[in-house]
């Protein structure tokens, strides 16, 4: 069963608001040591791939500039501005929303055992070290992705997908569905 695209794109956007949420509140836990800002773009490298359902959003809110606009030079992100800002920043994707922020997941060894892994920007490594924080104020990897990929299952027929950000420019593709 196929989504239709307004449907995509509120489920989306709701995603990306439950997200925002998050992050504003790991951003007020961690407000001493982000060093994150418009224009650092350190996080902004070129060859991101995002879900098909998410670039179908940047689609429908960038039309003008995918058609008419020329992305940023390679090596960084193709939806940079020329001062580093990001222009489609309301739109950006998931990955993008989390930058930054201290981030914890689950790897399963060869032994089969589980341990958790962290990390964080080198920009904003000072502060406590990141072994000893919280579980409640890192990001956790999975539950996002996870939902994404559902998203993405459902649009596209069960068919799964990514697109490079760069690849969006110059050329508008049918979306999920079509």
């Amino acid at each position: 069963m196929t989504v239709d695209e307004k449907d995509l794109i509120e489920a989306i956007e709701q995603l990306y608001q439950e997200v925002d949420g998050r992050t504003a509140c790991l951003d007020r836990i961690h407000g001493e040591r982000l060093r994150c800002h418009c224009g650092c773009r350190t996080c902004c490298v070129d060859g991101i791939t995002v879900y098909l359902v998410e670039a179908q959003n940047i689609r429908c809110h960038h039309a003008a500039l995918l058609a008419n606009g020329a992305p940023y030079p390679e090596g960084a992100c193709a939806f940079l501005d020329e001062v580093g800002g990001c222009r489609i920043y309301e739109q950006r994707p998931y990955v993008c929303r989390t930058q930054g922020l201290p981030l914890r997941w689950i790897e399963e060894l060869e032994d089969g055992s589980l341990v958790e892994m962290r990390d964080i920007c080198p920009l904003n490594e000072e502060g406590e070290p990141l072994e000893r924080l919280e579980e409640e104020s890192c990001w956790s990897i999975g539950p996002v992705e996870g939902r994404l990929a559902r998203l993405q299952r459902a649009a596209e027929g069960g068919k799964m997908g990514r697109v490079g950000l760069r690849a969006l420019f110059g050329r508008q593709t049918p979306g999920p569905g079509a």
